[in-house]
């Protein structure tokens, strides 16, 4: 199994802050194998961006800063990310922190509000994100074979 053009462009739709098109899009994810693709590329992503954002040379109070900040853009994002989570999700990318006590759900729902902000961050042209996804891509169709 390996990630489609079709996931790429969903993610892509919601990177670009096409959100009746990413809705669109990701209705069309509809089998087992894609929703594992999709899943997929969205940790690529993530990791991918986290790794561009913070990396190793990062402090602790780099990702707290990240996250109040994401935090205090709306009231929902206050409701739906819990700051403590969201900091071990990041930090798990570039340390050993464990996060297996966190729910795939938890997860999930984390990878997809954080992600934007991290690439609202770097303030990508269409280029730069289709280079930052085939990246992500790649990474994803490797854990995936």
């Amino acid at each position: 199994m390996a990630v489609s053009d079709a996931q790429v462009a969903t993610l892509r739709a919601q990177l670009a802050g096409r959100v009746d098109e990413h809705l669109h899009l990701l209705g069309q994810i509809e089998s087992a194998p894609d929703r594992q693709a999709y899943s997929a590329l969205v940790v690529a992503s993530f990791c991918e961006a986290v790794e561009r954002r913070f990396g190793q040379d990062s402090d602790a109070s780099e990702v707290v800063d990240f996250v109040a900040d994401v935090r205090a853009t709306s009231e929902a994002a206050t409701r739906k990310i819990d700051p403590r989570t969201a900091e071990r999700l990041i930090k798990a990318v570039y340390t050993d922190e464990d996060v297996s006590d966190v729910g795939a759900d938890q997860k999930k729902d984390l990878y997809v509000l954080l992600l934007p902000a991290l690439i609202g961050d770097e303030q990508f042209s269409g280029a730069e994100l289709d280079e930052f996804l085939g990246h992500s891509r790649h990474l994803a169709d490797q854990w995936l074979s």
